[in-house]
């Protein structure tokens, strides 16, 4: 009864944000419409998108899998008449890629290609990639940073490489990325960077003490970027994903704690589809946070903080609804802790029991 309830208020207080989403929909389609012909460079585990013959260009950082989200969002790029390419170091996973995304052109003048670059590699590499890139395809239209990895584990049983493994997949590779970008975007005036974090840069979650270090440091970043680049015409999405049915996910859940298992449990999982599209439309219409779900929308009312502003509506969303949010935010705390004293005193019996 005490969850219906939580889950009643808090719908209460963002239901208007969804009508008016409803309501605006046709202007999403409207505005995907201005992606044809372009140039989308998509990266997988390092991904990238262009357009030929047009004065923009797309480009998406992915995190491998074969249904990825930004798999997802280069595969609606191809469906919309965008030309695609790839990025990423393994060259079997780019043509297996390729192919599916080739699967889904929406004409006979799309072009599609792929590269391979390591983000966390040697800058100079990373920049010279983009630099041939851009030469070659045409100026960036959007930027989206997607990659991303978690290995699950408490601090302690963290080890040195785990650490270095996802600062680099998570933090560095999107710093270098945009680093190597970012000048001739503000040179152009115009355009989109998303950085794809996650909602764990919100709340620090049991057994991801390192992966939510990296997705704190992100969101610092976005914020920070945004101030840089708002003035030249660019602007910033910050993409915060809730749990997605991808392959590493389902990697990453065969070696989380059983705390962490179960705390990830109390929210819905959502598909690479769902989120793939929904990180789209807001960079589209300028949001700079980008999320799905009821618990994804009430963090960003909850903890919008300095964020920058680019919606009145969920400017008031924030305003009226951040203090019965931060109650609803206790609330589940106090769920989360239940479940890890629980763990905790489970095992202490059991161990207890076998040495009876």
């Amino acid at each position: 009864m005490e969850h219906i309830m939580i889950a009643f208020i808090s719908f209460g207080i963002i239901v208007l944000s969804f009508v008016l989403a409803t309501i605006f929909k046709h202007k999403f389609i409207a505005k995907k419409k201005c992606l044809l012909g372009r140039h989308v460079i998509v990266t997988q585990n390092c991904y990238n998108v262009f357009s030929s013959g047009a004065l923009y260009f797309l480009f998406f950082q992915v995190t491998g899998g074969s249904s990825g989200i930004g798999k997802c969002i280069a595969l609606e790029a191809a469906k919309i008449g965008a030309n695609v390419t790839i990025v990423a170091r393994n060259k079997n996973r780019l043509c297996s890629a390729l192919d599916e995304i080739k699967e889904q052109c929406s004409g006979n003048n799309q072009r599609f290609n792929y590269l391979s670059v390591d983000l966390a590699g040697d800058y100079s590499i990373v920049e010279k990639t983009f630099n041939n890139a851009i030469e070659d395809m045409g100026p960036l239209y959007m930027f989206i940073n997607c990659a991303g990895m978690a290995i699950c584990g408490t601090l302690e049983e963290s080890s040195t490489n785990d650490i270095m493994q996802m600062i680099n997949t998570n933090l560095i590779s999107t710093i270098q990325a945009t680093k190597a970008i970012v000048n001739k975007m503000k040179q152009n005036g115009y355009g989109s960077i998303v950085i794809t974090s996650s909602l764990a840069s919100f709340c620090g979650i049991y057994g991801l003490s390192v992966y939510c270090a990296t997705k704190f440091a992100l969101r610092g970043f976005a914020e920070a970027l945004s101030m840089e680049t708002k003035n030249f015409g660019v602007k910033v999405t910050l993409a915060l994903p809730p749990d997605t049915d991808t392959p590493g996910y389902t990697n990453e859940s065969k070696n989380k704690p059983l705390e962490t298992l179960l705390i990830s449990e109390t929210a819905k999982l959502f598909t690479p589809e769902e989120v793939g599209n929904k990180i789209l439309q807001d960079a589209l219409d300028g949001h700079f946070f980008s999320t799905v779900g009821l618990e994804g929308h009430m963090m960003t009312f909850a903890c919008a903080g300095m964020a920058p502003n680019t919606s009145y509506l969920e400017l008031i969303c924030q305003v009226f609804g951040a203090g019965i949010l931060r109650l609803i935010t206790v609330y589940y705390q106090s769920i989360f802790d239940k479940i890890i004293k629980k763990c905790k005193s489970d095992r202490e019996n059991i161990k207890n029991n076998k040495t009876l």
